[in-house]
């Protein structure tokens, strides 16, 4: 039995517990032997490969990123892009592929799946968006990532008397900033899911500033006003279809000083959020979806990804797991609310 590994789409703390758990698995129980794409799908598509096995996955457990590297190809939008890649996976005596990623990833893996081809999924991504699992890894790092960084800036906000903004990830679910907001005090958290009204917002700065101490913000990268005029996108378009976001968290700073004369300053997190060592919740997820994942293709389970659910790792269909995202539900919103202003 041969099997290959990609990981595909944003890297994520974790990846790596994945890979080694596959492959120290499949290889010590099972008698795989194993075969690594690199740079997500562009290496089926291209029949781009490393050598995989114990060897290569020592050590690899509290590394951040990929070994496999990444890239957000999508071989559905190549023409021929599917056909090509089984293909390959035919060429190299490829018998099942599990694949590790994210909405975009699993999609093709979903399509791959309709079309005759053996695979597996594993659910990765740091926005926690992925419809029919508790969490996904890397999730819970790039939250305490948040969580420190907001931390350090409470004591630059009071030293300066100034409102400071800490925008996070989030396109289209705001699970990052509603978890780093809670967890480190923000007096205001802003998500996709709920659009915000910028004259609250200020009335909720100038509430704290009264207070005597400064406030806190954390925004998502997709949080945008009710009337829709804050939000900046550069246009841009991935092989996905996604456009580029960036700069809500400077247009606030620069509404609120123009609507409260109060000083205000902007940091963007964005890829410190995905880097670095994974922390011990996701090392553990990350390793026990990886054991379940090599078990599904023991199983000959495939058109699967693993899940957690309550404390237990399940399999469910790829398709259920793609066809929706999973936002943060306004009930959710409500509980942090309370501690606004």
């Amino acid at each position: 039995m041969r099997v290959g590994v990609l990981t595909g789409g944003g890297d994520c703390p974790g990846l790596n517990a994945v890979i080694r758990a596959v492959v120290r698995k499949g290889v010590q129980v099972y008698g795989y032997e194993f075969v690594g794409f690199r740079a997500g799908w562009r290496g089926p598509l291209e029949g781009d490969t490393v050598a995989l096995d114990v060897q290569a996955v020592r050590g690899i457990l509290p590394r951040g990123g990929t070994i496999l590297g990444s890239s957000r190809t999508n071989p559905v939008k190549v023409e021929g892009g599917v056909e090509r890649i089984k293909d390959n996976l035919a060429g190299l005596g490829v018998d099942a592929l599990i694949a590790i990623g994210g909405e975009d990833t699993l999609g093709v893996a979903s399509e791959l799946y309709a079309n005759g081809v053996n695979v597996v999924g594993v659910p990765k991504t740091i926005d926690n968006d992925l419809n029919a699992t508790d969490y996904t890894f890397g999730f819970d790092t790039a939250v305490n990532i948040g969580m420190e960084a907001v931390d350090r800036l409470h004591t630059t906000a009071e030293s300066h008397h100034r409102a400071l903004i800490c925008e996070v990830m989030g396109r289209h679910a705001g699970w990052i900033a509603l978890h780093v907001g809670m967890a480190a005090g923000a007096n205001v958290i802003l998500i996709p899911e709920r659009p915000f009204d910028i004259e609250k917002v200020c009335q909720y700065v100038e509430s704290r500033f009264k207070t005597r101490y400064a406030p806190i913000i954390v925004v998502s990268e997709g949080a945008h006003p009710v009337d829709g005029q804050m939000q900046l996108q550069t246009g841009e378009r991935d092989a996905f279809g996604h456009v580029r976001l960036g700069g809500i968290g400077q247009a606030l700073a620069d509404e609120i000083e123009k609507r409260t004369g109060k000083e205000a300053r902007a940091t963007v997190l964005g890829h410190i959020q995905r880097g670095g060592t994974p922390t011990a919740f996701d090392r553990v997820l990350a390793t026990r979806f990886g054991l379940q994942a090599i078990d599904a293709v023991k199983d000959g389970d495939y058109g699967k990804m693993v899940a957690l659910q309550g404390t237990d790792i399940i399999r469910v269909g790829l398709d259920e797991a793609t066809k929706e995202l999973k936002t943060v539900p306004l009930e959710r919103y409500s509980e942090a609310e309370v501690f606004f202003g």
